[in-house]
């Protein structure tokens, strides 16, 4: 059983949503609606965990608002197309972050982390969208790419800052007396395969990273 001091340093795995308002019309509309459901149920199984090993969840996300917080403010989309980017790219880089760190915990709960970060089916639909826009107008494919760029180095940098912020997690990843973690040059791959990760996703959007 991991200690739920350990499980905590995970937080909330949703990002914001794309604003519904921006949505081009109903199916789009039901489209988020249904990713968002995807995303609660996700909550409410990472919520039952926390309450396994005795940790309330409201305490385990409130030391993670913060970083949270300033990379939806750095990145907030200004049209429905940036808003499924970072949709896509942002909950990339999230969900592989957290897989990385989640090697580290007990079976159990890499399992349960594993499965909470599957596509729910938002990178088929964030996809079609956003190659049948830049097909109907190639330009857009520049901003949207630098856009990309912009996002990935906001959350790149916010996980680091989380990394480097909280004992436990710092715990998690180099280890401790009684449990080896990785050494730098495995932390500095680690990061290179986020990198690599998006590099991937940007291209399944018709994009250069």
């Amino acid at each position: 059983m991991v200690p739920g001091s350990r499980l905590a340093t995970l937080p909330s795995m949703s990002e914001q949503p794309v604003g519904a308002s921006m949505a081009p019309g109903l199916a789009a509309k039901a489209e988020l609606s249904r990713m968002a459901v995807a995303e609660f149920r996700h909550f409410e199984q990472l919520r039952a965990r926390l309450e396994e090993t005795g940790v309330d969840v409201q305490t385990a996300m409130e030391p993670f608002v913060a970083p949270i917080d300033a990379f939806h403010e750095r990145t907030a989309p200004q049209t429905w197309l940036e808003g499924l980017v970072k949709a896509y790219v942002g909950d990339g880089i999230a969900s592989d972050f957290y897989r990385e760190v989640s090697a580290f915990l007990d079976p159990a709960t890499h399992a349960l982390v594993t499965n909470v970060v599957k596509d729910s089916g938002q990178a088929a639909f964030v996809v079609r969208e956003v190659r049948a826009a830049i097909e109907a107008d190639p330009k857009l494919a520049g901003r949207l790419a630098l856009w990309g760029r912009r996002l990935v180095g906001e959350a790149l940098s916010q996980a680091q800052r989380v990394a480097a912020d909280r004992d436990g997690l710092a715990a998690l990843l180099v280890g401790s007396a009684d449990r080896p973690g990785a050494d730098l040059g495995e932390i500095v791959r680690m990061f290179g395969r986020l990198t690599d990760g998006h590099t991937r996703r940007m291209a399944a959007l018709g994009l250069a990273a």
